[in-house]
């Protein structure tokens, strides 16, 4: 890689040895078999792909030392690898990070109940996954992600309810578009005890895959990021311990926020590697491509393109690494609960989300009908990092979080 591929301010010495191994896997692993992933309906190459990626130890990278996991909590660490494995594939990238965001309330909160449930089995050699499941159908009454993750909605929208029952929580309600459904062996899902409690009544509740009353839609036909398995979750009176709440009123509610405002570092992340593999396939083929007797990259058009698709990726990687840095460090930069920190994450999300979607639509110019069909990368990219602009409560609920650190805004 050239000394201009990454912006190496932020990294440690170790992040920078886990960006070469991941990077080396991609190479590997992934680009061989990428144009067989869309196809790949049983998940059967996906499949063998995040098996190898937890032999890596990735999938239990997050859990407590103690469990046998790595005990790691660098936002910094996570977002690189994020990014190099998006450089492959953005859905596969997903599948293997979400197990990690679906645990952290529970691993932040030293949820004992859980871990000891869990723990051994997320840390063992087998492939095991999990899903945060939040976001619920639209509808009049709301309950669709762009509310529910709205800080300012306190938790008023959501409708899956739970309940509590002597020892146990009884939950009921729909969950849909969540990342890993259908296909995990734990579930965190965000309910309410009590739609008129505000904060107090979000709960993060732990459901096993395999329990009763829990039962799942078909999975969603998309137009990229097959990687990632999406389909309605059906509720119906699931039955689980008391202890399999994250923490409690009020905690629960910090660290649903905590977790979407990760998720919009790692979205930042994601959409960069997505945005760096369009850039890498276009800027080989505009070397390689001869118009008017020399190579398209030689045409000034064309090298101004190519400019502003580096301009942007660039910017990008650094303002997402700064964000998780400043995530990491809160003894210089503040609570990570806080209305800036927010919109700083909210920052990174959109506007590599932004980028992504540039540099894709200028690679497909810059190749024309070659880039439209599917013996090259670059309509996959294209396909798979829409969505990543999309989710999170979308490109909309994102900007209103940026203004949060700036001014109060209610919206």
């Amino acid at each position: 890689m050239s000394e201009h591929q990454h912006m190496d301010l932020f990294l440690k010495e170790e992040d920078r040895m886990a960006r070469e191994m991941f990077h080396g896997f991609v190479d590997k692993e992934i680009m061989p078999v990428r144009q067989k992933i869309d196809d790949d309906t049983e998940h059967r190459i996906v499949g063998k792909i995040l098996q190898r990626l937890t032999d890596m130890g990735v999938q239990k990278a997050a859990f407590p030392k103690e469990y046998g996991g790595g005990g790691s909590s660098s936002v910094v660490s996570a977002s690189i690898m994020h990014e190099e494995l998006a450089r492959g594939d953005s859905g596969i990238a997903t599948a293997a990070t979400v197990t990690t965001w679906a645990f952290l309330p529970a691993i932040l909160a030293g949820n004992k109940a859980v871990l000891d449930h869990y723990g051994p089995m997320f840390c063992g050699p087998d492939l095991k996954m999990g899903c945060f499941a939040m976001t619920e159908p639209g509808g009049s009454h709301g309950g669709g992600g762009c509310d529910i993750e709205n800080p300012s909605m306190h938790g008023c929208k959501i409708r899956t309810l739970a309940r509590l029952e002597g020892d146990e929580w009884v939950i009921n309600g729909q969950k849909a578009w969540a990342s890993n459904s259908g296909v995990s062996d734990a579930y965190c899902v965000l309910c309410t005890t009590d739609p008129d409690a505000g904060d107090e009544g979000i709960a993060l509740i732990y459901i096993p895959g395999s329990c009763k009353g829990l039962t799942f839609g078909k999975f969603e036909n998309k137009a990229g990021m097959q990687g990632d398995k999406n389909c309605m979750m059906y509720f119906e009176n699931v039955r689980v311990p008391k202890e399999f709440r994250a923490a409690g009123p009020g905690r629960d509610a910090q660290l649903f926020h905590n977790n979407v405002l990760l998720a919009r570092i790692n979205t930042g992340a994601l959409a960069v590697g997505n945005a760096r593999g369009a850039f890498e396939t276009v800027l080989k083929y505009a070397g390689e491509r001869i118009v008017a007797d020399k190579p398209i990259r030689q045409h000034s058009i064309a090298a101004g393109i190519l400019a502003d698709m580096a301009i942007g990726i660039e910017t990008a990687r650094t303002y997402y690494l700064a964000a998780a840095y400043m995530y990491d460090n809160p003894e210089t930069y503040g609570s990570v609960s806080s209305n800036s920190m927010l919109s700083k994450a909210s920052i990174a999300k959109c506007y590599a989300a932004d980028v992504a979607v540039m540099v894709t639509n200028k690679a497909m110019e810059l190749m024309g009908s070659y880039g439209y069909v599917r013996d090259y990368d670059v309509e996959k990219y294209w396909r798979d990092c829409k969505i990543i602009q999309l989710w999170e409560g979308g490109a909309q609920l994102g900007r209103f979080d940026v203004c949060r650190g700036y001014y109060d805004c209610s919206l």
